[in-house]
């Protein structure tokens, strides 16, 4: 057996999914030999570094690519293969080697495997083409700013539990997740937003809004059950209730049976912009990235991932 894409190239950000990249790779190029898969490694720290890695490969001619590590590493890797909202180059195939407490797009194409399964799978033909989102949002000095996301945006309290857990030790694990969770409730409160949906406009007063396409966000809640990655459309969740009820609600949402609930609106749309004074943090694939106001569309179809 051996990869139908050829030449794998494996992304490699050590400090990505809690520092346990590196140390997964023996097992899963073991495991990809075994089954002939030829690859290999370039490693690469920060947004930049990892994008720039993304091109070389590109420009070496590989056309099998992979993200190892959290969901920040899938979200560079993935803004690195595209450009004025399209691919670098033509039958590029992404696959994500989850190596982080969450690893939310992995859970929901059932690619969250250990390293044996996940050879077998990246050996095999299956891709499916997914919706690749789009944000414009206004960075920390001002400027109007745009970047690429696949997985979920979250504006409000979502953005600054990002915030936070990014100030927490990763040798926390788990518990990182839930302590910047509690320390969010602290430093969030109701905001009227506005809202521009495909079909309407609406006025809510929210602690935050969710824009999924995978199911999955922070430490694998599974906040937006009823999201697909390949539907083009978005499902966006506008959680109204006080803070503290977010919170609670975090117990549910493991499984995905905080809906429906009277303190959550919940649209389905091609594209959402979403306004509030005072602006809002506004993070996508746990990346904290600037505030409001923000717009947020979809390219249907336009990455192919492995799965």
């Amino acid at each position: 057996m051996s990869s139908p894409f050829g030449h794998l190239r494996l992304i490699v950000n050590p400090r990505g999914g809690d520092r346990r990249s590196r140390a997964m790779l023996p097992a899963l190029r073991s495991a990809l030999e075994a089954r002939g898969v030829g690859c290999d490694v370039a490693e690469a720290v920060g947004s930049e570094a990892i994008q720039d890695a993304v091109r070389t490969a590109v420009d070496d001619g590989v056309r099998y690519v992979a993200a190892v590590g959290g969901d920040g590493t899938v979200h560079h890797v993935a803004n690195g293969l595209f450009a004025d909202d399209e691919p670098i180059a033509d039958g590029v195939v992404l696959a994500i080697v989850s190596a982080g407490q969450g690893g939310n797009l992995a859970r929901t194409i059932g690619m969250r495997l250990p390293p044996e399964r996940l050879a077998t799978r990246l050996a095999s033909p299956g891709t499916m083409d997914v919706d690749l989102g789009v944000v414009e949002f206004v960075d920390e000095g001002g400027e109007e700013r745009r970047c690429y996301f696949t997985n979920a945006a979250r504006v409000g309290y979502g953005a600054e539990v990002t915030r936070l857990t990014g100030r927490l030790p990763r040798s926390l694990g788990r518990f990182r997740h839930l302590l910047a969770a509690w320390a969010g409730i602290r430093a969030t409160e109701r905001h009227r937003m506005t809202l521009e949906l495909a079909h309407a406009g609406r006025k809510v007063d929210a602690v935050e809004l969710a824009v999924a396409q995978g199911q999955f966000v922070g430490a694998g809640l599974r906040m937006a059950p009823r999201a697909t990655p390949d539907d083009g459309r978005f499902n966006i969740l506008a959680f109204t209730g006080q803070p503290n009820q977010v919170f609670v609600a975090t117990t549910d949402m493991v499984h995905g049976r905080h809906l429906p609930s009277p303190d959550i609106s919940e649209w389905q749309s091609p594209f959402v912009a979403v306004d509030c004074d005072p602006p809002l943090r506004v993070a996508v694939d746990d990346e904290l990235v600037g505030r409001t106001p923000a717009r947020f569309t979809l390219l249907p179809g336009a990455l192919r991932l492995k799965i």
